[in-house]
């Protein structure tokens, strides 16, 4: 079973080797690499929350989080060395840490998937860089504004459709700008609010079966609450209606800028010549802000935003009489159902006898490898064959293939357990209730 899947974060239940240009396709290091600080603080709060769930002891934690100081130490002094086999930020850091202390960072990943790994590292990166936004944002327009005061007995045409429209003071025209520009912050700031969550701790899908304290993962994070959104494509909204703003300005600077209208002159810092005509000095600043805007929003104008709406109010009408009509049949549901599914929980099972996640990952598939190669299901492998990959295994193991009993176990807040979906329908309710009651 030696394989370079081994070091992968989901290795253990594969044969043979990726096909390379797969791996390439696959492959998230090249632009999550800038997400490094944010994974080494999240693993940082992660194990924080296993020690205190009595997953690692207190050495095994001091030894995770003084790998992680180097890992982190390698990252700032622009030492980090990402190898072939690193697919994305995660699998290079928790590989870096293992080369650092060893066995001991094989329980970082327990009860932890990559999809609430990312969804935190892109919040906490998100959140730091929307603070940085913000920053920007903010002194362009104390510059607008210092401007206008100081220039504002200037006066100069105003204009609509292309054509001269009434005279308006030359402040007027940059507070108009500015004024947009305010609004983009305040938005910025209910993003941010929307970003500063904290996912971790929330498993791939079903939540997390080893009562980690999410709210100590919170506090560690120093995020607001516990939540899930859908916080990138809010983001991609806000540069969208922000990018929109500065290319409405940027497009009436470059008029101003013509020999036609000669309102305004461009410093050479911001502007190029031609490598044709020497007496050419092109706005390309300008021009570039306008091109980097279409790159973000695409397409947007008001026909779109009209058809949009119809087919959201449309869509939402239709979804609501599905799912008010649509019937379900248990017997189908549940008979879909496979022990195949269960394999986590047989990771997870070697985990409760003190087995690192890492290794007993491994091992699960390598059950499921097992069942498959005797066409049986991975509930009717024998435990001499499952003591063939770890003698961890005994009799005990029939306990795994208890469906309820899986479903139970992810008793966390946002879990699948019985207790944590009511929590999360009154919740709504209450919620709900609150809307109704708005004005």
């Amino acid at each position: 079973m030696a394989s370079s899947e081994g070091n992968k974060l989901w290795g253990g239940r594969f044969v043979g080797n990726t096909d390379p240009i797969m791996e390439k396709f696959n492959a998230s290091i090249a632009y999550d690499q800038r997400m490094w600080e944010a994974d080494v603080k999240g693993s940082k709060a992660y194990v924080k929350a296993l020690q205190k769930a009595g997953l690692v002891t207190q050495n095994e934690m001091e030894q995770i989080l003084t790998g992680l100081d180097k890992v982190f130490d390698e990252w700032s002094k622009g030492e980090f060395k990402i190898k072939p086999g690193d697919e994305d930020i995660h699998t290079a850091n928790e590989r870096r840490l293992k080369e650092f202390i060893g066995d001991p960072a094989g329980k970082l990943h327990t009860g932890r998937s990559r999809n609430d790994q990312v969804a935190t590292d892109t919040r906490l990166w998100l959140r730091d860089a929307i603070n940085t936004l913000k920053e920007l944002a903010l002194q362009l327009i104390s510059t607008m504004v210092e401007r206008a005061a100081v220039e504002i007995e200037i006066l100069c045409p105003g204009y609509t459709h292309m054509q001269r429209a009434q005279p308006i003071r030359w402040s007027h025209w940059i507070l108009s700008h500015a004024v947009a520009l305010s609004r983009d912050v305040e938005r910025l700031e209910d993003i941010r609010k929307h970003v500063n969550v904290m996912p971790l701790g929330s498993g791939a899908i079903a939540g997390n079966p080893f009562n980690i304290d999410r709210e100590l993962l919170r506090q560690v994070c120093l995020t607001e609450c516990v939540c899930v959104y859908f916080w990138t494509a809010e983001f991609l909204f806000w540069a969208s209606m922000c990018l929109t703003h500065l290319s409405k300005m940027a497009e009436d600077l470059i008029l101003y800028s013509t020999k036609e209208f000669s309102f305004i002159t461009l410093t050479d810092a911001y502007s190029t010549g031609s490598s044709l005509m020497p007496q050419k000095k092109n706005a390309d600043s300008l021009e570039l802000i306008r091109s980097k805007a279409g790159r973000v929003f695409g397409r947007e104008d008001k026909e779109a935003m009209f058809d949009t709406y119809d087919t959201v109010h449309a869509v939402l009408q239709v979804a609501t009489g599905v799912i008010s009509t649509l019937k379900v049949n248990q017997p189908a549901m549940e008979g879909a159902l496979s022990p195949d599914m269960l394999a986590t929980d047989l990771a997870y099972h070697l985990v409760r006898k003190g087995m690192p996640f890492r290794e007993a990952h491994s091992c699960a598939g390598k059950a499921v490898y097992i069942a498959e190669s005797k066409n049986i299901h991975l509930s009717q492998i024998t435990v001499e064959d499952l003591q063939t990959v770890s003698p961890l295994f005994d009799k005990d193991v029939s306990s795994v293939w208890d469906y309820n009993r899986s479903v139970e176990q992810y008793s966390a807040p946002g879990g699948t357990a019985r207790s944590s979906v009511t929590a999360q329908i009154e919740h709504f309710r209450t919620w709900l209730q609150a809307q109704k009651q708005k004005p």
